[in-house]
């Protein structure tokens, strides 16, 4: 597999900017080495994992984002837009009803999913995007 596309930083900080305008929360970052952490796990994993692929890698984004909540408020909402945005930049579509998205981030964020249950749900919910 290519190197995939990343997230850029700047972008995350604009989707937590933008989640807690529209719905409300705490602004700011609680740990800026806790989101850099974050941000660096799904890359660490393509660098050391030969088997990973692009399900396994926004997993890594969302679970890393969720469970090292970095941000005030907000992480479990930044963490599944993380993951949505990684698959669209890597020409991916994500498509899941709200319900098992609710079930799936609230139980990723209290420990009853683990990481790699969380791709086998992306793996499970995403489609190459037609070019």
């Amino acid at each position: 597999m290519q190197e995939p596309v990343w997230i850029p930083r700047l972008v995350i900080d604009a989707i937590h900017v933008d989640q807690i305008r529209e719905h409300g929360g705490l602004a700011g970052i609680r740990d800026t080495d806790l989101l850099e952490s974050a941000l660096a796990r799904p890359k660490q994993k393509w660098a050391y994992d030969q088997n990973t692929d692009l399900a396994a890698l926004a997993a890594a984004y969302c679970f890393g984002i969720a469970k090292n909540h970095p941000f005030q408020d907000g992480n479990k909402r930044v963490g599944l837009l993380a993951l949505i945005i990684f698959l669209g930049l890597n020409d991916q579509t994500f498509l899941c009803g709200d319900e098992s998205v609710v079930t799936t981030i609230i139980g990723l964020a209290s420990g009853q999913i683990s990481e790699e249950a969380l791709s086998a749900w992306i793996r499970a919910n995403a489609t190459s995007s037609p070019r």
